[in-house]
Protein backbone atom coordinates (compact mmCIF):
# COMPACT_ATOMS: atom_id res chain seq x y z
CA UNK A 1 0.00 0.00 0.00
CA UNK A 2 2.85 2.38 0.36
CA UNK A 3 3.34 3.17 -3.03
CA UNK A 4 0.08 4.31 -3.46
CA UNK A 5 0.46 7.05 -0.74
CA UNK A 6 4.22 8.54 -0.20
CA UNK A 7 5.68 6.83 3.37
CA UNK A 8 6.36 10.53 4.60
CA UNK A 9 2.69 11.80 4.50
CA UNK A 10 0.91 9.00 5.91
CA UNK A 11 3.25 8.78 8.87
CA UNK A 12 2.27 12.62 9.30
CA UNK A 13 -0.87 12.38 10.87
CA UNK A 14 -1.30 15.92 10.97
CA UNK A 15 -4.40 17.36 10.59
CA UNK A 16 -5.04 20.17 7.59
CA UNK A 17 -3.88 23.25 7.76
CA UNK A 18 -6.97 25.98 8.43
CA UNK A 19 -5.97 27.79 4.88
CA UNK A 20 -6.81 24.09 3.17
CA UNK A 21 -10.09 24.03 4.94
CA UNK A 22 -10.93 27.32 4.10
CA UNK A 23 -10.01 26.59 0.12
CA UNK A 24 -12.05 23.23 0.47
CA UNK A 25 -15.04 24.98 1.78
CA UNK A 26 -15.25 27.97 -0.58
CA UNK A 27 -14.86 25.72 -4.25
CA UNK A 28 -18.59 24.03 -3.45
CA UNK A 29 -19.69 27.22 -2.47
CA UNK A 30 -18.41 28.83 -5.68
CA UNK A 31 -19.76 26.34 -7.79
CA UNK A 32 -22.78 27.00 -6.61
CA UNK A 33 -22.83 30.40 -6.60
CA UNK A 34 -21.63 30.69 -10.82
CA UNK A 35 -24.53 27.39 -11.38
CA UNK A 36 -26.90 29.85 -10.00
CA UNK A 37 -26.08 32.79 -11.82
CA UNK A 38 -25.41 31.06 -14.97
CA UNK A 39 -28.44 28.77 -15.27
CA UNK A 40 -30.83 28.82 -12.69
CA UNK A 41 -31.46 32.75 -11.89
CA UNK A 42 -31.66 33.19 -15.90
CA UNK A 43 -34.14 30.35 -16.53
CA UNK A 44 -36.26 32.26 -13.74
CA UNK A 45 -36.48 34.96 -15.60
CA UNK A 46 -37.87 33.72 -18.56
CA UNK A 47 -40.45 32.21 -16.99
CA UNK A 48 -41.36 35.31 -15.32
CA UNK A 49 -41.51 37.00 -18.59
CA UNK A 50 -43.63 34.18 -20.04
CA UNK A 51 -46.09 34.10 -17.65
CA UNK A 52 -46.34 37.60 -17.61
CA UNK A 53 -46.98 37.71 -21.51
CA UNK A 54 -49.60 35.11 -21.27
CA UNK A 55 -51.49 36.53 -18.75
CA UNK A 56 -51.20 40.43 -20.48
CA UNK A 57 -52.95 38.81 -23.43
CA UNK A 58 -56.06 40.31 -24.27
CA UNK A 59 -58.84 40.51 -27.00
CA UNK A 60 -57.29 42.29 -30.60
CA UNK A 61 -53.59 41.07 -30.00
CA UNK A 62 -51.69 40.09 -32.64
CA UNK A 63 -49.49 37.03 -31.70
CA UNK A 64 -47.21 34.46 -32.37
CA UNK A 65 -47.58 30.45 -31.76
CA UNK A 66 -44.79 28.19 -30.81
CA UNK A 67 -45.56 26.23 -34.34
CA UNK A 68 -44.74 29.71 -36.09
CA UNK A 69 -48.67 30.59 -36.20
CA UNK A 70 -49.64 33.85 -36.69
CA UNK A 71 -52.91 35.17 -35.94
CA UNK A 72 -55.10 37.63 -33.79
CA UNK A 73 -57.04 36.88 -31.04
CA UNK A 74 -60.80 37.20 -30.91
CA UNK A 75 -61.66 35.27 -27.84
CA UNK A 76 -60.01 34.53 -24.44
CA UNK A 77 -60.57 31.42 -22.29
CA UNK A 78 -59.01 30.28 -18.65
CA UNK A 79 -56.54 28.01 -20.79
CA UNK A 80 -57.27 28.85 -24.43
CA UNK A 81 -57.07 31.50 -26.78
CA UNK A 82 -59.22 31.97 -30.20
CA UNK A 83 -57.53 33.13 -32.69
CA UNK A 84 -58.43 34.49 -36.27
CA UNK A 85 -56.35 33.00 -38.48
CA UNK A 86 -57.76 34.31 -41.96
CA UNK A 87 -60.77 36.30 -42.40
CA UNK A 88 -63.34 33.92 -41.13
CA UNK A 89 -61.46 31.13 -40.14
CA UNK A 90 -60.57 30.26 -36.15
CA UNK A 91 -58.96 28.18 -34.14
CA UNK A 92 -58.45 27.28 -30.57
CA UNK A 93 -54.57 27.51 -28.92
CA UNK A 94 -53.36 26.71 -25.81
CA UNK A 95 -52.51 30.21 -23.97
CA UNK A 96 -49.15 28.46 -23.38
CA UNK A 97 -48.61 27.83 -27.07
CA UNK A 98 -48.01 31.74 -27.34
CA UNK A 99 -44.50 32.85 -28.03
CA UNK A 100 -44.94 36.61 -29.00
CA UNK A 101 -47.06 39.47 -28.95
CA UNK A 102 -46.64 41.28 -32.77
CA UNK A 103 -46.70 45.12 -32.97
CA UNK A 104 -50.95 46.17 -34.30
CA UNK A 105 -50.88 46.29 -37.93
CA UNK A 106 -48.36 43.70 -38.69
CA UNK A 107 -50.41 40.71 -39.95
CA UNK A 108 -52.05 43.53 -42.70
CA UNK A 109 -48.31 43.68 -44.04
CA UNK A 110 -47.96 40.16 -44.22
Amino acid sequence: MSFFISQAFADSGAATTPQMGWFNMLLPVGFIAIMYFMLIRPQQKRTRETQDLISALQKGDEVVFSGGLLGRITRLDEDYVVVEIKDGLEIKIQRSAVTATLPKGTLKNI
